[in-house]
């Protein structure tokens, strides 16, 4: 499993939702934000608190926290 420091869950802060580094930024947020701004100057720009490792721990936390199941189709051959 990857280190996810920066990731952070205090029930105090923003309903326990996981955050970075302890700030009111949600790695749901981050995730949003990542759509919404492929392009990561304009993403700074929106977000000048967030760094590159915030971002990755975010996607790997979200990877980490998606259920990945194969379900059997029937009837296909």
């Amino acid at each position: 499993m990857t280190n996810l420091d920066r990731i952070t869950i205090d029930p105090t802060k923003m309903n326990g939702q996981p955050c970075i580094r302890g700030m009111r930024l949600t790695v749901r947020r981050v995730l949003e934000a990542l759509a919404i701004y492929p392009d990561r100057g304009e993403l700074r720009k929106e977000y000048p608190e967030l760094e590159e490792e915030d971002i990755r721990q975010s996607l790997a936390y979200a990877a980490a926290h998606l259920d990945d199941k194969v379900l059997e189709l029937r009837g296909v051959s």
